[in-house]
């Protein structure tokens, strides 16, 4: 019988650790495949790159780099690189959670919507805290994750959005199926100035306020549960189509 083919990526990088923990996790459910950046790509979002051709390196005899975007890899991917159509696509682990707005930015979160615009099942792991990370915990949840994505189907035209706290596996509580959390940052815009006294303006850091009601991402990840989040390719706001409908009448 042939074993369920399984695309690994990220946003990080091809030599990222995160990265290779989930393709050690996963290998042992099917064939894994690693297409991943040649370095890192965190925060472009679902940027595709058309301006220039693309490189594609073979690294190992299941292991290529290509020197654009996570969902350059994944498209490059199905089309050129793998011989059949995966079953799974998992993408991670990232170092560092992706929750509530950040979803909007994720490089691990668009290749897994890149491979659900193809309705292949597609996963994105990323891991709470900082340096230094411990991805077994992680790894070991997106074994479990995975298994389960491979026997059940997920809800149509929808990725899993999934963030594990930085917390030893028996300390965990649990999972919880969430909604997505909403963040804003205070004081994140930094000014600088260079050696010749012109400014400059570094985004980053800040103060963080989270927002969304009950059953967050953040909150569940606060409290110490893996948060998995369905997140659809639907992003119409069918409410207010029904408001538009009713009020804006021309």
């Amino acid at each position: 019988m042939t074993k369920p083919l399984i695309l690994v990526t990220n946003d990080d990088g091809v030599h990222a650790p995160g990265l290779q923990a989930l393709h050690d996790a996963v290998a042992t459910l099917g064939e894994a495949v690693v297409v991943a950046p040649e370095r890192d790509n965190s925060a472009v979002s679902h940027s595709i790159t058309m301006n220039r051709p693309l490189r594609v390196v073979r690294l190992d005899e299941h292991i290529y780099t290509l020197d654009g975007t996570p969902t350059d890899c994944v498209t490059i991917a199905l089309n050129k690189i793998l011989d059949r159509r995966p079953a799974l696509i998992v993408s991670g682990i990232n170092p560092g959670a992706n929750l509530g707005d950040d979803i909007s930015y994720s490089g691990t979160v668009s290749a897994a919507i890149e491979g659900t615009m193809y309705d292949i099942p597609s996963l994105a792991f990323s891991l709470e805290g900082s340096q230094p990370f411990n991805f077994e915990v992680a790894a070991g949840v997106a074994w479990k994750l995975a298994s389960m994505a491979l026997a059940f189907k997920l809800p149509p035209g929808s990725l899993l959005n999934i963030n594990v706290p930085p917390l030893a596996a028996d300390k965990i509580h649990g999972i919880r199926f969430t909604c997505q959390g909403r963040r804003v940052y205070k004081d994140a815009i930094q000014e600088t100035f260079d050696p010749g006294g012109r400014k400059h303006y570094w985004i980053g850091g800040g103060t963080v306020h989270w927002s969304g009601g009950s059953n967050t991402d953040e909150q569940a990840v606060r409290q110490g549960y893996i948060s998995v989040t369905p997140i659809q390719l639907d992003v119409t706001n069918h409410s207010g189509l029904d408001y538009l409908e009713q009020r804006w009448k021309m």
